[in-house]
């Protein structure tokens, strides 16, 4: 099967759907003219042109209000954010228009649009351009998060995202936009708000998303290479989050580590311990450990950033930890 970069994969997922839909259409800041801040939409103002793929002003609550116009009158806007820490500037159009039109209007208005663009830490931005807001976002109702983990996955899951018609935050990593993965050249569309078992194990479960899957994946290797088996659970979306999934994991292994890149409190791991000590708390051998970032601001250094950030030490230590083996 061919290789592709993450950033290719996401090129394709949109402009399939462009080719099929003449409604959707592509906004943001350098998406066009310059082929993307990331190269994400390279070629594509060449192919659809400056009506379907328009360079706006450095304008974040102008754009996604103008976006949120557009879908309520039945076009598909596909907005780019250049870092979602710029869609603070736009939140209330996110929050307070998309997420809530169905419900305001009775179902009479409908926001059928993606919001999308990077998340997180990208190695020494400094703290304003470092955050994630996936909880942010999944505690909105009329909302759903999607946060691919690889080539594969952000094409299935942006072209599900595409077509689901409710707005749809869709959550990248800038540091994995030259990842490169396996990718058919088939059409095919991945469920939204069903989780991935990325490797079967009996000893403990991990959950994670995203970026982080990279680091899982790593600490799953060695502790493999320790005689430990693995499940290995990506959750592809955080709202709706798949919580059967993780439920029957657990009552498989007894034990989870749960890890992402956010601050800790009020975050995904934090839900996620709630609904298994729900539904779970007989089959535990031990507690719930979460691995997040710390719970400061990020600081510039490289030697802070990755103290901040979950490290496969941290991961490793945690899954042997209630595993009751010494680290």
């Amino acid at each position: 099967m061919r290789e592709i970069q993450f950033r290719e994969a996401l090129r394709e997922a949109m402009s399939e759907e462009m080719r099929r839909d003449s409604r959707i259409f592509l906004m943001g800041e350098e998406v066009a003219e310059y082929n993307g801040a990331y190269k994400v939409s390279q070629g594509m103002l060449a192919e659809f042109g400056a009506k379907r793929v328009i360079d706006t002003p450095i304008a974040e609550l102008g754009f996604a209000g103008i976006a949120v116009g557009a879908a309520t009158n039945g076009l598909v806007p596909i907005v780019e954010f250049m870092t979602f820490n710029f869609s603070l500037v736009a939140i209330d159009q996110v929050i307070n228009a998309a997420a809530k039109m169905n419900s305001m209007s009775g179902g009479q208005y409908k926001c059928h649009m993606v919001f999308r663009g990077p998340t997180g830490s990208a190695g020494q931005l400094g703290a304003q351009h470092s955050q994630n807001f996936e909880n942010w976002y999944a505690n909105t109702p009329g909302l759903k998060v999607v946060v691919p983990s690889n080539p594969y996955d952000a094409k299935g899951l942006l072209k599900a995202s595409i077509r689901d018609g409710n707005p749809i935050i869709f959550m990248e990593s800038e540091q994995m936009y030259g990842l490169k993965g396996e990718v058919p050249e088939e059409e095919y569309i991945l469920e939204l708000g069903k989780a991935h078992i990325v490797k079967e194990g009996s000893d403990v479960t991990i959950v994670s998303f995203g970026k982080m899957m990279l680091r899982v994946n790593e600490a799953v290797a060695a502790l493999e290479a320790e005689g430990m088996s693995v499940e290995v659970i990506d959750l592809r979306t955080v709202r709706p989050i798949d919580h059967e999934t993780i439920v029957n994991s657990v009552k498989k292994t007894n034990r989870i580590v749960i890890v992402e890149e956010a601050w800790p409190l009020a975050s995904i791991s934090s839900e996620i311990t709630y609904q298994v000590q729900k539904h779970a708390f007989d089959y535990l051998d031990a507690p719930i450990r979460r691995i997040c970032s710390q719970d400061v601001p990020l600081p510039y250094a490289s030697t802070l950033v990755e103290a901040y950030l979950p490290s496969v030490s941290k991961i490793v230590e945690a899954a042997k930890s209630v595993a009751y083996k010494k680290a």
